[in-house]
């Protein structure tokens, strides 16, 4: 990969300037993985399972040179619109930026965020037995051919309502997170002023709080014996839905490049 490379790849009419900003990350589940540059570089550059796999060395060298070039094109911006980068106290910045990071954690809709994602761990962690007598089941009704019993449906949709919990129990966070952040550091005037960016990433945080409380009321239907703590946690989210709401009331309003409309091609 070059620096070259890239510049050529986001010359590309087809690809939607900035649809990677306000996305989930589920390149798997996407309609717009072909008019994605983020998805075509990744492709590109992890090409094969060992660069994709964080446990490989492999992976590590190539976001190493991601980085590399990202810095190389960095460095070439700044110096054409005449930036020193070497006068710049980056130190302070990292400093001034943890202190931010820290206040935004400790907002309110950070911290119900965070809370949820353990609370989410904690429910899987003592669900293994739930599971097993599921599958159980399940295979039992295969064996007998029972009717009106679609027991390849149901395992489906359960997984379907697991993979959605799981790939956002984290993602809620740290995108409200990311959001509160940026509005600080931005604003001195605390929440009053929303930058654009931050309501994008609050977006795609809510959207994540609808799929997801959409998913667990799917998993109250398949284990009505754990009903009440799944009640309790979509409690939780709708207070989660409705403080984030409170907080950036524009957000639903956002408009997200590809998502919410398309760019034309040439």
């Amino acid at each position: 990969m070059d620096k070259e490379y890239i510049k050529k790849l986001a010359e590309n009419p087809e690809f939607i300037p900035g649809i990677y900003n306000y996305c989930d990350r589920w390149c798997e589940r996407c309609a717009f993985t072909s008019r994605c540059m983020n998805f075509a570089l990744s492709e590109e550059h992890f090409d094969d399972p060992q660069s994709r796999d964080m446990n490989n060395k492999a992976f590590w060298d190539k976001l190493s040179e991601v980085f590399q070039v990202t810095l190389e094109m960095v460095k070439e911006t700044a110096k054409e619109q005449g930036i020193d980068l070497d006068s710049l106290d980056f130190e302070q910045e990292k400093d001034e930026h943890e202190a931010t990071r820290n206040l935004a954690e400790d907002h309110e809709c950070a911290r119900l965020a965070k809370v949820y994602s353990e609370t989410v761990k904690n429910w899987f962690d003592s669900a293994e037995g739930l599971f097993e007598k599921k599958a159980d089941d399940l295979g039992l009704q295969v064996r007998l051919d029972l009717p009106n019993s679609n027991p390849a449906q149901e395992a489906n949709s359960l997984k379907d309502s697991v993979d959605v919990i799981r790939w956002y129990q984290y993602f809620i966070y740290v995108k409200l997170v990311r959001a509160i952040t940026g509005t600080l550091e931005e604003s001195s005037e605390g929440l009053d002023e929303i930058p654009e960016d931050a309501k994008g990433s609050v977006k795609i945080a809510l959207i994540s709080i609808d799929r997801s409380i959409a998913a667990w009321g799917q998993m109250r239907r398949h284990f009505p014996e754990r009903e009440g703590d799944i009640l309790d946690i979509l409690v939780h989210l709708d207070r989660l839905r409705r403080k984030t709401e409170a907080a950036i009331p524009d957000a639903r309003a956002f408009v997200r490049p590809g998502f919410d409309w398309t760019a034309p091609c040439d």
